[in-house]
């Protein structure tokens, strides 16, 4: 199916279910009105970081289904596959034969080794301290090779994550070879991970390297382009840089939404949100929750810092559950730019906020995304985070069929569902659509779409949480 706009819902493939077969019977007897599309989170053999260390692209791993399986899937809903440009697994068969055969195998220009990379082999002080990196030290591991000998390779994010040479020919070779038959197994749009990361050059930042970057961007453009497939890049940073890929025409994330609405609902200011929404994009996906935190750096200068500093302590202090600790290397997270928690407890588990929260999502330009955890209303999952010890795990609590059957009788799933069933079928919501928004009297807060006649109308309080929704051939709704 081709991308349509319709609300895309992102989840694990044994996260609504325990596998594709039991995530595709609860798609289809409880979600079919609420969803158009879905992000298939990661689904191929991987080695690390649930999903994002693939070992290889051309099957599914075993213990969720086949391609066949994700196919049927296809057949109901478009669907987005993860490509990740930056990295492959450190167990993949690529570095198992470059780490027994070295200079003799095909592979051996695949990954960045740092011998080649580095004038002298090794990088000065100066040069490691401008990378953007998530390390402390210079981003690499070291390999053993089957003749006693070893080698630093480029290693941006875990140790299972081992970077790839993006401008070596066996890679773009790899990448067209990968991307083409994503594109012949039913992707609809194709998520570039950890983009921004993938070109390096000595004495920069090697982050979003210009133009280098937008190269390789158009080249991934042209090989999906045939099958009708679109890309969307995933960079978390300053919203500028996602500005300059929409003026290139590709599909964005709005990331900068979660902590904006976040911000307008705890202090009852709707000024700030209001500006983003008359200057966003109109191509691209937004979204409150994703598997990942609540990410923090994406709202830089479009909240002032003592703003960012308050929302992030409302975060700790009103978020239910939510403490500094899990932010820490206690629970494996040293990433300063995230706060881990479910947007419902973010809102204190408050059904009347977190539903206003999500019909301001709905109606902000672009086409919403809908984390599984967050179409069921869930509250952290502090259990699971304890005995994973992995902080980001608070927001991946793996449901079965019969908590998802149970979870959708909830009254605020049920509101939530007649809500994402509105979003996908008013006609004023068309991408191309325009929007209007106003600023009312003591924290009222107003946001009106238009498309070819047709309009819909979200009128809010901010403080109280009350709402209703008004438009073409609808009667006025309160949630």
């Amino acid at each position: 199916m081709k991308l349509e706009n319709q609300i895309m819902l992102i989840t694990y493939a044994d996260s609504l279910g325990s596998n594709l077969t039991e995530m595709n019977y609860l798609l289809n007897t409880h979600f079919r009105e609420a969803v158009g599309g879905i992000h298939i989170l990661p689904f191929f053999p991987s080695s690390a970081d649930r999903g994002f260390a693939p070992m290889c692209y051309d099957h599914v791993d075993p213990k969720f289904g086949t391609y066949e399986q994700v196919q049927k899937i296809g057949q109901d809903y478009y669907l987005m596959f993860d490509f990740m440009v930056n990295h492959i697994s450190r167990r993949s068969n690529y570095l198992k034969d470059f780490s027994e055969r070295k200079d003799d195998s095909p592979y051996k220009d695949f990954f960045i080794r740092y011998k080649d990379f580095w004038r002298g082999g090794e990088p000065t002080q100066e040069q490691v301290d401008v990378i953007y990196k998530r390390k402390p030290r210079a981003p690499y591991i070291e390999i053993q090779f089957s003749d006693g000998t070893s080698e630093k390779l480029w290693c941006t994010f875990g140790e299972e994550q081992v970077d790839l040479n993006v401008v070596s020919p066996v890679i773009r070779q790899f990448f067209r070879d990968t991307l083409t038959d994503m594109c012949k197994r039913g992707a609809s749009i194709i998520r570039l991970d950890a983009f921004a990361y993938a070109v390096k050059k000595p004495d920069t930042s090697c982050f979003f390297i210009e133009p280098e970057i937008w190269n390789l961007l158009h080249e991934i453009e042209d090989i999906v382009r045939p099958f009708g497939v679109e890309i969307l890049p995933e960079i978390h940073e300053h919203y500028s840089i996602q500005h300059a890929i929409a003026k290139q025409g590709f599909w964005i994330y709005d990331f900068a939404l979660p902590v904006l609405v976040l911000h307008a609902l705890y202090s009852g200011d709707g000024e700030n949100l209001k500006h983003w929404l008359e200057v966003s994009p109109k191509k691209q996906f937004t979204t409150l929750d994703t598997h990942d935190g609540i990410g923090i750096v994406d709202v830089k200068d479009l909240l002032k810092d003592e703003q960012i500093e308050f929302t992030k302590e409302k975060m700790f202090s009103q978020g239910a559950n939510v403490k500094k600790i899990y932010n820490t290397a206690t629970y494996n997270n040293l990433d300063i730019y995230q706060i881990n928690t479910t947007y419902y407890s973010a809102l204190g588990n408050n059904d009347k906020a977190y539903l206003l929260a999500r019909a301001i999502q709905f109606f902000a330009p672009g086409i919403p995304q809908v984390y599984y955890v967050g179409m069921l209303a869930g509250a952290n999952d502090i259990e699971r985070m304890e005995r994973t010890k992995n902080g980001r795990d608070i927001n991946r609590h793996g449901y079965t069929v019969e908590e998802v059957e149970q979870e959708v009788q909830r009254p605020v799933v049920q509101k939530l569902l007649q809500l994402m069933k509105l979003r996908n079928t008013h006609p004023a919501f068309a991408v191309d659509g325009e929007i209007e928004v106003e600023l009312e009297g003591n924290n009222g807060f107003q946001i009106r779409r238009t498309f070819e006649g047709q309009y819909i109308l979200l009128k809010a309080n901010l403080s109280t949480y009350d709402f209703c929704v008004s438009g073409t051939d609808i009667s006025e709704s309160s949630f």
